[in-house]
């Protein structure tokens, strides 16, 4: 099945508040490796400028796979989530994540073709505060795989 370009500039709804907790982004530092105090320790966070422990640059996915859903699971456009490969992820930031944070995604499909069988869907999620102000927007590409 072919994804439909028509797609192309649809916004779906916020999400609701996640809330940026300091273990979880201890563990997620944790997880891939970053030693880094600011990650760990709020003191040495603080010391950077920065009100408590700061998130790894890729610690939004955590927010924004949740947030996907909403475009994968759109019953009109159709992706089949097991045909769904993550071809590429990007994020330009505003301003680090930091635990305390109250975040809300909004995804917006940039770009939607249809090569060779398979069908590319190129999302954007803008992640703010529940105040409004911009953290980070986080570019996904997925390949959808067509059948053999």
């Amino acid at each position: 099945m072919s994804l439909d370009p028509s797609f192309v500039g649809r916004t779906y709804p916020p999400t609701a508040p996640y809330q940026v907790g300091r273990e979880k982004i201890r563990e997620f530092a944790t997880a891939i490796g970053a030693t880094d105090a600011a990650h760990h320790d709020p003191v040495a966070a603080q010391a950077l400028g920065h009100p408590d422990v700061v998130a790894p640059p890729t610690f939004p996915v955590i927010v924004t796979m949740a947030a996907s859903r909403q475009i994968i699971e759109d019953p009109v456009l159709g992706v089949d989530y097991s045909r769904l490969v993550h071809g590429d992820q990007r994020f330009a930031y505003t301003r680090p994540v930091v635990a305390g944070d109250e975040l809300v995604c909004t995804n917006t499909i940039e770009d939607v073709s249809n090569r060779g069988g398979h069908g590319f869907l190129t999302t954007r999620t803008d992640v703010s505060t529940v105040d409004g102000e911009p953290v980070v927007a986080v570019w996904a590409r997925y390949v959808i795989r067509g059948e053999a």
